[in-house]
C-alpha cells in the first residue's frame, strides 16, 4: 500500500483510477473522490482543449433514472427550468432548489425515451441530491427512482477536434447530433450514450457508458487521438476552461445561499411555465423586489492572481467577494468570478481586490471571458 493510499483510505475512486496512476496524473481530493488535477500540466491541457482535444474522467459525477407515467410531472415540480420542452433526445441544465429558492445543486436533465429521463448531478452532491428527489417523488403516484452512479462511467472529449477523433470509432453520425442533444449509439464496439455537451466552452462529446467498460473506452480514445495531439486533462485545466467560458461550479457560483437569477442564470428560471415548481414564489418575488446581489466577471488590471474568497472592495467599502478566479491561459488575463451588490455590476465599474492584504486595481467587465470562434 503507498502512502497515498494509506492517508486517505476513505476516498471514492473512479473506475480510471489504476489508468490515472499510469499516465502519472497528481491526484487529489475533489469531493470525496481521488481525481487527477493534472497529467503535463495544467497549462499544457488547457490549450490542448482549446486548439486540439482533452480527454476528461469525469466519472465521479452521478446519474439518476427516473421512469414512469408521472415522471415529466414530477420533474416540472423539481426544478425551475421547463422540461416539457425536451424532445427525446435532448438534454437541459437546470437546478434542484430550496422553497426559498437558494440552490442544492445544478444538474442535466436527458429525455432518454417516453417517461424515461436521467438526471446527471454533482458528485459531492449525489447523496444529498437523492434524498432531497426521493423525499419528493412521494408526492407522485407513477415515478420510479434509481440511482445508478456506481455502475456509470462518465467520458468526455472535449475540444475542436473532438469530433474527427470521434467519429471512426462511432457507429452514428456525430454531426447530426446537434448542441445539447444525445443519441445512442457504441464507440468502439462500446455501449454508449453520447452526448453533444461539455464544460469547457469547447465543442465535444461526453460519453456515459458502463463502468466495466469504462477503461478500454478511456484507453482507445487516448490512443485514437495520439496523432491529433488529444491530452489526458485533470480538474485544474476543467477549472480553468469553465471559468474563461463563465460556467458556475457548484459550492463556488451557486450554494445553498444563492438562488439562480442572482448567478445569472435567469434563462434557465422558467417562472411562467404551466406547472408549479420547488421555490416559484421566492424566485417569482426575488425577481420583483430586485436581487440583492449579482454575479460578474472582473479582471485584474494590475498584476496578480485573483481566488475564490478574495474581497472585492471599491475604496474602503466591501462590496463582494470572489467565487472563483485564475490565470486565464487562453485570455492571457487573470479573471475571477463574484457576487457583488447591484450598484457595482456595470461593466467598466472599476474595483479592488484584496490579495494578501494588498488591494489590486480591478475592473468588472463582460461574460463570458473566452467564447468559441471569436
Amino acid at each position: 500500500m503507498t502512502t497515498q493510499d494509506s492517508a486517505v483510505p476513505s476516498l471514492k475512486r473512479t473506475p480510471l483510477y489504476e489508468q490515472h496512476r499510469a499516465l502519472g496524473a497528481r491526484l487529489v481530493e475533489f469531493g470525496g473522490w481521488d481525481m487527477p488535477v493534472q497529467y503535463s500540466g495544467i497549462i499544457e491541457e488547457h490549450r490542448a482543449v482549446r486548439t486540439k482535444a482533452g480527454l476528461f474522467d469525469v466519472s465521479h459525477m452521478g446519474e439518476f433514472k427516473v421512469e414512469g407515467s408521472d415522471a415529466l410531472a414530477f420533474l416540472q415540480y423539481l426544478v425551475p427550468n421547463d422540461v416539457s420542452r425536451l424532445a427525446v433526445g435532448q438534454a437541459l441544465y437546470t437546478q434542484l432548489c430550496r422553497p426559498d429558492g437558494t440552490t442544492i445543486d445544478d444538474l442535466l436533465i436527458y429525455h432518454l425515451a417516453e417517461e424515461q429521463y436521467m438526471l446527471v448531478v454533482n458528485a459531492a452532491n449525489i447523496d444529498k441530491d437523492y434524498a432531497w428527489i426521493e423525499s419528493h417523488a412521494q408526492k407522485f403516484a407513477n415515478v420510479t427512482l434509481s440511482n445508478q452512479s456506481d455502475t456509470t462511467a462518465l467520458i468526455a472529449l472535449q475540444g475542436p477536434l473532438a469530433m474527427s477523433i470521434l467519429q471512426p470509432l462511432a457507429d452514428v453520425k456525430l454531426d447530426e447530433i446537434k448542441y445539447y442533444h444525445f443519441a445512442p449509439g457504441q464507440v468502439a464496439g462500446i455501449r454508449c450514450l453520447i452526448s453533444r455537451t461539455g464544460y469547457t466552452g469547447e465543442d465535444g462529446f461526453e460519453l456515459y457508458c458502463p463502468s466495466v467498460d469504462a477503461a478500454r473506452l478511456w484507453q482507445t480514445l487516448l490512443e485514437a487521438g495520439k496523432p491529433q495531439g488529444v491530452l489526458p486533462a485533470g480538474l485544474g485545466a476543467r477549472d480553468t476552461l469553465r471559468l474563461e467560458a463563465a460556467y458556475c461550479l457548484y459550492g463556488h457560483e451557486l450554494d445553498d445561499e444563492t438562488n439562480p437569477l442572482e448567478a445569472g442564470l435567469g434563462w434557465t428560471v422558467k417562472l411562467k411555465k404551466s406547472a408549479e415548481f420547488i421555490g416559484q414564489s421566492a424566485l417569482q418575488q426575488a425577481k420583483e423586489q430586485g436581487l440583492k446581489k449579482r454575479l460578474v466577471g472582473i479582471e485584474l488590471l494590475e498584476r496578480g492572481v485573483p481566488r475564490g474568497g478574495y474581497a472585492i472592495y471599491d475604496g474602503e467599502q466591501r462590496i463582494g467577494v470572489l467565487t472563483s478566479g485564475s490565470h486565464g491561459p487562453t485570455v492571457q488575463k487573470s479573471i475571477g468570478l463574484g457576487f457583488v451588490d447591484l450598484e457595482h455590476t456595470k461593466v467598466g465599474t472599476h474595483v479592488q481586490i484584496e490579495i494578501r492584504g494588498k488591494r489590486v486595481a480591478a475592473q468588472v467587465v463582460a461574460l463570458p471571458f473566452y467564447k468559441r470562434g471569436e
